[in-house]
């Protein structure tokens, strides 16, 4: 069976720089669980779905096809061939995934997609329940972590860097407030995984975290093929 790394953190921890490092060190690939939920809202919002509805948000999930292609390392997912790119990113679907990812039945078939994802090869999975509920078996389960407010110097550096208009103090809340939900929603919390090693990241370059990881993977994982 394909070997799985699951990396697990809040926003803005640095679980994407760190996986797409690691993709490239091993030539595993790059998995973002995210933009499976982003996905579902985006789609939903474009259908006209009530985002704080659970039932109808479910009844939506179950009728939603999302196709996967690999390029450039990494899986990535699209809808009727389209795939999304920044149009997931947006402040609406910022605002309205919260609400689809704690949705019982939406967390299930994205567990479902995600462990169909093995089929493809080696992977590096990030997200918030990837060690704990979808990956549970895998001998390399980390929780990345760091403090508030580097995180939200992190996703504020980010979004300057892409234009979009940002405000530390409003990045701060957003991540305090995404904390909130996923550590305590009913379904697949935000945790540490029983046996992942913690990693926290608030003063260390992403060289070095990259180097912690790979000294505690299996010692056949450590090398690329």
């Amino acid at each position: 069976m394909n070997r799985v790394i699951a990396i697990d953190g809040p926003s803005g921890a640095g679980k994407s720089t760190l996986a797409r490092a690691i993709g490239r060190r091993l030539h595993f690939l790059h998995v973002d669980s995210g933009a499976l939920y982003r996905i579902a809202t985006w789609q939903a919002l474009l259908q006209g779905v009530d985002c704080t509805d659970a039932a109808a948000v479910a009844r939506f999930v179950a009728t939603l096809d999302v196709e996967r292609r690999v390029a450039d390392g990494a899986v990535t997912f699209a809808v009727d061939g389209v795939e999304p790119g920044d149009a997931i990113r947006t402040a609406a679907i910022n605002a309205a995934v919260s609400p689809v990812s704690k949705v019982p039945a939406v967390r299930e078939r994205v567990t479902a997609w995600l462990r169909g994802l093995r089929s493809l090869g080696d992977l590096v999975v990030e997200g918030r329940d990837i060690g704990s509920v979808v990956f549970p078996d895998s001998p390399a389960r980390f929780y990345l972590d760091a403090a508030p407010e580097e995180r939200a110097r992190r996703r504020h550096l980010e979004e300057q860097q892409k234009g979009l208009a940002s405000d530390r103090e409003t990045v701060m809340a957003s991540l305090l407030n995404r904390d909130r939900i996923d550590s305590s929603r009913a379904v697949a919390p935000l945790r540490v995984a029983d046996g992942a090693l913690v990693i926290d990241s608030t003063s260390m370059p992403i060289d070095d975290v990259l180097e912690i990881l790979l000294a505690h993977l299996p010692p056949a994982w450590r090398r690329a093929p």
